[in-house]
């Protein structure tokens, strides 16, 4: 039985809101049930941004996730913030382009992809969020399949900004093939 309970969190527009709504729409078209809470700190650009997803193969009592399976951290503040909740066993993918120290758990599995790296080095700067997509894709392809992710960049993102998925593809494609 599938029940992921997932965190996305970073700094304000670094696109986590966003990556946890591409997941929600990435697994509901392959028919899994999904809840998306998005938390915001309160300046716009620059704050702490955060969403608990739920990915389940079941209907979902509560959308309120207080110990996540897997976490996603883009930023160091996100990281000693939500480290010490992750569920024994869980996984914790971090972006070890801006985060300076390593993740102190060893009861989780824990992997540190470059995401700024990755983003940049396929022309954009503000890609980070599509690299940690296609990261976690490859570790929990449970979740959804990256074809999904790709149809769903077209529904979920406005429209203005699909000259982007390109890039959000390639981003996401390096990160898949790099955990792997």
């Amino acid at each position: 039985m599938l029940k992921e309970k997932i965190i996305f969190a970073g700094f304000g527009g670094q696109g986590v809101i966003s990556a946890g709504k591409l997941l929600c729409i990435a697994s509901m078209r392959e028919g899994k049930e999904v809840s998306h809470i998005p938390s915001y700190g309160a300046e716009m650009r620059g704050g702490t941004a955060n969403c608990a997803v739920v990915v389940s193969d079941e209907s979902i009592p509560s959308a309120i996730v207080h110990k996540p399976t897997i976490c996603i951290v883009l930023n160091e503040p996100s990281l000693d913030k939500f480290e010490p909740f992750i569920e024994e066993g869980g996984v914790l993918i971090y972006n070890s382009s801006i985060i300076n120290r390593k993740p102190i758990r060893e009861d989780i599995k824990v992997y540190a992809v470059p995401c700024n790296e990755l983003s940049e080095k396929n022309g954009s700067i503000r890609a980070a969020n599509m690299a940690a997509l296609g990261a976690l894709l490859k570790i929990k392809p449970e979740l959804a399949s990256l074809d999904s992710m790709k149809d769903a960049l077209v529904e979920g993102i406005s429209e203005r900004n699909h000259k982007h998925n390109p890039t959000n593809i390639k981003v996401m494609e390096e990160a898949y093939n790099f955990v792997g």
